[in-house]
């Protein structure tokens, strides 16, 4: 190009120009070649093998948000079936998290020297609890390990929660409704408990005020009332000696006690009952070690209910409280010699109030 300028200018004209020009030119080449390299970027990527890959991620992209959503498919398709999925999946996190609790707990009140001592309230609850949940689940869980058999035991379960699963797959209705049921199959032993204790009476007539004091409160609870926790110790003696000792009773009223309480009938019933005993006063003192009844939680206050004999279906937190401190207060003065004025402690705080009243009569 150099040589062909040459033929046609002026002979002055490209030396005097010559280092203007040059840089030009140079800087058009440059141009040239980013231009081309753009454009082999560019050609590169919209390649085959680019392509390919963008296509290959995208896929796969789609893909696991799919899967990770795949339960939402699932639900809008099935809602019945994924809401048996869940009470199930959910239910067994539960129970196995309460498991390994109960493991635990179970290790500290075998090595640690305080025993039970050592134990808070909801930790003592839950020593109590776990091992009847065990007993009730373990069949379904047993069964469901079979071939095909989960889709016969997992469906027959749900239809009848209250016999097949436990608490872990309740829900807030079928927990309210069946702690009810269970308190009633408790409570309705209590006119026969109360018929024992009137029948025991007349022993007590050579000793006038024992007789006194004790036919006192059972009259406040056969016109409709309740002693007071004073009164009630007051009488504390009394169950202690015969009649009304624990070696004193007879089998059946033994018997109406352990249904009660919750309690196996059958051999060693006298036993199972003085176990139970020490475990629930082990509870309430934990309760008046950890600030006493006012400091728990709302559920606390109810689930404290249901296990000492009152339904506290609509109650409020004060009557609530009002009622678990006559309990504990009775309850801790008691010791293994009159461990018999436990045992009755629901009928003489209980018997007549309303809510168990409509419980039972319903």
């Amino acid at each position: 190009m150099l040589r062909h300028l040459r033929k046609i200018t002026p002979p002055g004209f490209l030396s005097q120009n010559r280092l203007s020009f040059i840089p030009v030119l140079q800087q058009r080449a440059e141009s040239s070649e980013n231009s081309n390299k753009d454009d082999k970027e560019k050609g590169s990527k919209y390649s085959r093998a680019n392509v390919r890959k963008n296509v290959r991620g995208y896929v796969f992209t789609r893909y696991f948000d799919y899967l990770q959503n795949y339960d939402k498919v699932l639900e809008k398709k099935f809602p019945a079936a994924m809401h048996v999925y869940r009470v199930f999946m959910v239910g067994v996190k539960d129970f196995f998290g309460d498991f390994k609790k109960f493991l635990k707990i179970t290790r500290i009140a075998n090595t640690s020297p305080n025993g039970l001592k050592a134990l808070t309230r909801k930790e003592l609850e839950l020593y109590y609890q776990m091992p009847r949940d065990m007993m009730k689940i373990a069949p379904v869980l047993l069964i469901s390990a079979l071939p095909f058999a989960n889709y016969v035991i997992f469906p027959l379960a749900y239809m009848y929660p209250r016999h097949f699963l436990t608490s872990h797959f309740w829900d807030i209705r079928q927990k309210s409704e069946f702690h009810q049921l269970y308190l009633k199959e408790k409570i309705i032993h209590n006119r026969r408990i109360f018929r024992y204790m009137q029948s025991k009476l007349e022993v007590l007539r050579p000793i006038e005020e024992d007789f006194n004091k004790l036919s006192y409160i059972l009259g406040l609870l056969g016109s409709g009332l309740h002693p007071t926790a004073q009164e009630i110790l007051a009488t504390k003696h009394i169950f202690g000696q015969n009649p009304y000792q624990m070696s004193s009773l007879t089998s059946g009223h033994v018997a109406a006690l352990c249904h009660l309480h919750g309690v196996r009938t059958g051999l060693l019933k006298r036993a199972r009952l003085a176990e139970r005993f020490h475990l629930f006063r082990h509870m309430d003192r934990a309760i008046k070690h950890e600030g006493g009844v006012h400091n728990m939680q709302p559920d606390a206050l109810k689930h404290a209910c249901f296990l000492r004999g009152l339904n506290p279906t609509n109650l409020s937190n004060e009557q609530m409280i009002e009622w678990l401190r006559e309990w504990v207060t009775v309850s801790l003065a008691v010791d293994t010699d009159t461990m018999s004025l436990f045992f009755h402690l629901p009928i003489l705080i209980a018997y007549n109030h309303p809510n168990n009243w409509r419980l039972t009569h319903k």
